[in-house]
């Protein structure tokens, strides 16, 4: 505990509150109000600043979890390949009886009789392409058949090794590139003659790079990221040379780095086999990165759920310590730097960078408003901060490889370089490829890189850019514009399979690039159920600090539920449109139209479907203890004239709410 406190500033040292819950739980299994008073006196703080946490993050444990505790991962991915029936599968097995909350918020921890399992429902794991995924303890097991439970429960260990060997994607994908491919980030992914120790790397020309850069002056680094023309892979795409530019040179305050590896978005699994498979290259654009906006102290911000990656992170800045590429006056430079890891611990809002910022100093994960406080300005302890995602990061060793101008010459103009797409869910071959950004269509990269959908079914819609990116049905068509060789500007009409994977055209088509989590869905998909599935991520996940998206992202799990259980009333469509579009763009930060523009879309996309499951009459207004459920009982539901208020004779159907 005292190791992990000094790797905050000495008058910060409340931002050692979670690494020190963290070490309390391993130790004992659970946080106890005995352990929330040490760690408060430890940090010279109030209980109530520790307890606040424990109740904010789910994966803090008031009460002792089982010998063995199970997490299953239920988001879209995994509930389309059977996580649902893994769970009753294992409860069978485990002779635990399931206990559910009315809410459905916080799935409590349920345990077997004899203490020896306990198991949970958990939201996305990051490995969507090997899904169903579960967590024994903290061994991650992929391609979990519900039919294997016994299995599963007889082996003890991980399908991910430390430090001992590549993770080998199941499922059918190959490590070896796709032709289609151009791999750069992931170059080493899969390489049967590769190890992640700092001397294979060295080997392989790694750090190379950083012995370029620490001879080059920070501006000329930065021109380097600006001439690329990197835009941000974590879901905004925001240029990363303006980003670094917004930090003054001459800046009195100390600068800091944060890499944000807080992979949380539903569809998105490509910082985990970076971090997996080749963290020195993580690790060396960090230091760059670091040098050129004059940061000597980085953090790491890696999700609670990786702990096998924060153990290789761990020992990867050790490494690099001994040979002088992190500390003090790195390769003779007079530059000092280090770079510490800090675990989250299941807040998928930490990944919105001033969220992510509140959670380091040791706090509730609430975004901050911007302005004043962007990051840049205003960030981590106040002082001026840059957060870039890890394949950010990754990237920009190799623009100091290539020079800015040549890296731009990969992809297409604004749309520069490569990046990792995931694609999971209704095709033959889930799994990543490294594409040149707008290289390749949609179409092939579902049917040729994936392998296309599975025997006898066909396409219905495809999630483009992570869960909370709108939907997009296969027999729509789109005008996009594109630019032509000559500078000039074509309007093209085209369908979804001609869409070509790149940050304009997404958004032109009506969706986002997002997080690179491309959701496959085919004709066997009811949107009802799958929509449900997202609102209850978002529900979960809502941090509650605005009153639209903690009242809202619940109203929508909630109606949806109802919808599914056959109590669905002839408003519903419009009432789920409505509260989406009353979330979107009143939130402090766009947690709010993540949660909205899934809601948005469906309905508007697949309005048969919903009004199929909204055929009952609207319900008079009763007093509050007429709950749901007995929309879904009654048969009938008796109706009311409409009070005569302005417009709301036209309300309703044929006049009655």
């Amino acid at each position: 505990m005292d190791e992990a406190i000094v790797r905050y500033p000495q008058d910060r040292i409340r931002s050692a509150a979670m690494p020190l819950l963290h070490l309390w739980q391993e130790h004992f299994g659970f946080i106890s109000d005995e352990g929330v008073n040490w760690i408060a006196a430890k940090l010279n703080l109030q209980p109530v600043n520790i307890l606040e946490l424990v109740t904010f993050y789910p994966m803090f444990r008031q009460h002792a979890a089982g010998k063995r505790h199970i997490r299953i991962c239920r988001t879209l991915s995994c509930a389309m390949a059977g996580s649902y029936r893994l769970m009753e599968k294992l409860c069978e097995a485990t002779g635990i009886e399931r206990k559910i909350d009315k809410q459905e918020m916080h799935n409590p921890v349920s345990g077997s009789p004899d203490g020896n399992y306990s198991i949970e429902f958990v939201e996305c794991l990051a490995s969507c392409g090997t899904a169903p995924v579960c967590m024994v303890n903290e061994d991650l097991h992929e391609n979990v058949q519900p039919e294997s439970v016994t299995e599963l429960l007889q082996n003890q260990t991980s399908n991910i090794k430390l430090a001992t060997g590549p993770i080998r994607p199941h499922g059918g994908h190959q490590t070896s590139p796709h032709p289609l491919e151009h791999r750069l980030i992931f170059k080493n992914i899969g390489r049967e003659d590769w190890k992640i120790d700092i001397d294979t790397y060295i080997r392989d020309g790694g750090y190379k790079q950083l012995e370029k850069a620490v001879t080059m002056s920070r501006i000329d680094i930065v021109n380097e990221v600006k001439t690329s023309g990197l835009r941000g892979r974590g879901g905004a795409g925001f240029p990363c040379g303006v980003k670094w530019s917004f930090i003054k040179p001459d800046e009195k305050k100390p600068v800091y780095l944060i890499a944000n590896a807080d992979e949380s978005e539903p569809g998105t699994f490509k910082d985990r086999y970076i971090i997996h498979e080749d963290p020195h290259q993580l690790l060396e654009g960090i230091l760059i990165s670091c040098f050129a906006i004059n940061a000597h102290i980085a953090y790491i911000y890696i999700r609670g759920e990786f702990p096998t990656g924060a153990r290789i992170l761990e020992h990867a800045i050790e490494e690099a310590r001994a040979k002088n590429f992190l500390g003090m006056d790195i390769l003779g430079s007079g530059f000092d730097v280090d770079v510490y890891i800090h675990r989250g611990a299941g807040a998928y809002i930490c990944g919105e960078e001033t969220g992510l910022i509140e959670s380091l100093e040791g706090k509730r994960a609430y975004p901050r408003i911007k302005p004043p406080y962007f990051p840049a300005v205003l960030g981590l302890y106040m002082c001026p901060t840059v957060v870039n995602n890890v394949e950010t990061l990754c990237h920009v060793k190799h623009i100091i490889a290539m020079g800015g101008a040549k890296y731009a010459r990969l992809g297409r103009p604004n749309n520069t370089g490569t990046r990792i797409v995931c694609v999971s869910g209704d095709v033959q071959r889930p799994g990543y490829f490294e594409i040149e950004v707008g290289s390749v269509t949609m179409g092939q990269l579902i049917y040729d890189m994936a392998g296309g959908l599975k025997f006898g079914r066909t396409l219905k819609a495809v999630i483009p850019g992570g869960s909370s990116a709108k939907v997009l049905r296969a027999d729509e068509r789109f005008k996009l514009k594109q630019k032509q060789s000559d500078g000039s500007t074509i309007e093209r009409e085209m369908s979804i399979d001609e869409i070509p994977m790149d940050f304009d055209s997404l958004t032109a088509a009506g969706s986002m690039a997002g997080s690179g989590g491309v959701i496959v869905l085919d004709d066997s998909r009811d949107m009802v159920w799958t929509l449900n599935n997202i609102n209850a991520f978002y529900a979960h996940e809502s941090c509650g600090q605005c009153t639209p998206c903690r009242e809202g992202a619940l109203w929508m799990k909630k109606i949806t539920d109802r919808m599914l259980l056959g109590g669905g009333v002839i408003e519903d469509p419009r009432t789920l449109k409505t509260i989406g579009d009353n979330i979107a763009g009143r939130t402090i930060c766009a947690f709010g139209e993540a949660c909205a523009w899934p809601t948005q879309s469906f309905v508007e996309k697949f309005p048969d479907e919903f009004a199929a499951r909204a055929a009952k009459s609207i319900p008079p207004p009763l007093p509050p203890e007429y709950m749901p459920e007995e929309l879904v009982e009654r048969e009938t539901i008796p109706t009311s004239p409409l009070a005569h208020d302005p417009g709301w004779e036209k309300a309703g159907a044929a006049g009655t709410i």
